[in-house]
């Protein structure tokens, strides 16, 4: 029976790369033309996530490309006050490595037999078995998989639910080869995780493999219109790193200066959820992993449960290979509890983070009584 999966993210891979080792094949359809049209993001905390790696067979060659240091981090107030230093010994098990998400991708592609994925195929419907792609092609399937991702469109499938504004907005900058260049704000930011928070917003910095430091300013309690409204004029890179100044008035200089440092990329996102504890009727023939299927803050779940979804949904095939109704209810049921109370546990740290006094209840959240 065909098992069809769309989109070439982490969850659908996994899926793929798992069905594989348990003698399964599929077919993978990526709306982009190639793995390298698009950047893929940066680095991703994976810590319960492994356990699907290691189903797939890759957690030897995972750890290879993790970076322990990753695991390093600071907490700051925006007046310049550090809450909390963790600095990782370097023979520290890799409990919560981190890695570039262009690379734990590369490493399930390349684990994958040639042709499974399909480059240059945009889902546009499904019907009967048959699902239909942009350039005027199709496929037939006995099971159809929506692995693609926040805005999918397999999802309508299953449910209306469509996911809300978080009342966070996001613009990211960075500083390519900091060693070489900014030697100094290097050591600042250090291995790992550089966080600050001041009222209502809070920066980033986090260290990518690549040398490159990728640094987020989150906006709270902000409106679906705000990067609109913000003034910061994104066809101007030097225009917008001004303005990106102008709204952390009052911080510490050091924090400016990481601004300064930034090269001309500057991107906003505005984030999105999907409602708390969404679930659904199953259907014999259509299911959904990752964030098509439970869409939640960006505090670190979403990449470990769509690793995890794609190795049980698998698992569940494997057990039950001709009876995918059976082996999809059995799925659908693991992961609803089990991403519901990362959903919740999610939810509640954004809580943390939207509020006044961000910093403080963060410090608690790391070093609790």
């Amino acid at each position: 029976m065909t098992i069809t999966i769309v989109g070439a993210g982490l969850g659908g891979l996994a899926l793929a790369r798992v069905l594989h080792v348990n003698g399964i094949e599929s077919v993978v359809y990526e709306r982009e033309a190639s793995r390298e049209a698009r950047g893929q993001g940066g680095m991703l905390d994976i810590h319960s996530g492994q356990p699907a790696l290691r189903e797939a067979g890759l957690i030897g060659e995972f750890f290879a490309i993790a970076r322990g240091e990753g695991q390093d981090m600071k907490l700051l107030e925006s007046d310049g006050t550090l809450l909390l230093q963790e600095d990782t010994p370097d023979d520290a098990p890799l409990a919560r490595p981190e890695v570039d998400r262009a690379d734990l991708r590369d490493l399930l592609l390349d684990a994958l037999p040639e042709g499974t994925v399909r480059w240059g195929h945009a889902y546009e419907s499904a019907e009967n078995g048959e699902v239909r792609f942009g350039d005027g092609s199709s496929a037939t399937y006995d099971l159809l998989v929506g692995a693609d991702g926040a805005n999918s469109r397999v999802r309508a499938l299953l449910t209306d639910a469509r996911p809300a504004h978080l009342g966070q907005n996001v613009v990211e900058i960075g500083i390519p080869d900091i060693d070489r260049t900014h030697p100094g704000l290097a050591a600042m930011v250090g291995r790992g995780n550089y966080w600050v928070f001041g009222d209502g917003l809070s920066m980033g910095a986090q260290r990518n493999g690549d040398g490159r430091v990728r640094i987020g300013l989150s906006f709270y309690n902000t409106g679906e219109d705000w990067l609109a409204t913000s003034g910061i004029p994104f066809d101007d890179p030097a225009a917008a790193k001004a303005r990106l100044i102008e709204l952390l008035s009052g911080w510490d200089s050091k924090f400016i200066a990481l601004i300064e440092a930034c090269d001309d990329t500057v991107v906003p996102r505005s984030l999105s959820t999907l409602p708390l504890g969404l679930t659904w009727e199953p259907a014999p023939d259509v299911t959904l992993l990752g964030d098509a299927a439970h869409l939640m803050p960006p505090v670190g779940e979403g990449a470990n449960m769509a690793l995890l979804d794609g190795a049980r949904l698998a698992l569940a095939l494997a057990a039950h290979p001709d009876d995918f109704p059976a082996a999809v209810k059995e799925y659908e049921r693991e992961m609803f509890e089990r991403t519901g109370a990362a959903a919740r546990m999610s939810a509640r740290v954004q809580e943390m983070l939207m509020s006044p006094d961000a910093a403080r209840k963060m410090l608690a959240f790391f070093q609790p009584d």
